[in-house]
């Protein structure tokens, strides 16, 4: 079947709307990747303690679970820019995060600083309430 002139503009349009959208998400993604790079070296920088961050990275090391006191899963995750960071995720808290190596994952946690990278911890909900908390995101999930 022939598409008129009319029908053919509309799908024109309709497909240009859409990329234009979809390089405007792109835009605003990248700017937060920027961002989240910035705040990351920032607080590495100013050997910050106790600032929350979100942070986007592929695993990079799985670690053995830490179970002195509350348990801890651990990975290791490159957060770009040459950074590497320790996750310690409490699974005594939130459920386990199924991740392998390579794998892609968004962090929001407490930071802390050392000379290897630093480490990103209180990745799951306030058990009491006060705090908004943090989350590990691992495709569809959020564990919390």
């Amino acid at each position: 079947r022939d598409y008129d002139g009319a029908a053919y503009s509309r799908i024109r349009s309709d497909f240009y709307g859409i990329l234009r959208v979809s390089a405007q998400i792109n835009r605003k993604i990248n700017k937060q990747i920027i961002k989240q790079g910035q705040v990351l070296s920032e607080s590495f920088q100013k050997s910050d303690t106790g600032s929350w961050i979100e942070v986007t990275g592929f695993v990079k090391k799985l670690l053995s679970d830490d179970d002195d006191g509350s348990r801890h899963q651990r990975f290791i995750i490159d957060a770009g820019s040459r950074r590497s960071l320790l996750i310690a995720h409490n699974i005594d808290l939130a459920n386990r995060v199924p991740v392998g190596m390579g794998d892609r994952i968004h962090v929001r946690g407490m930071y802390e600083w050392n000379e290897l990278g630093g480490l990103v911890h209180w990745t799951h909900h306030d058990p009491h309430g006060v705090e908004d908390g943090g989350y590990v995101r691992y495709r569809t999930r959020v564990y919390e």
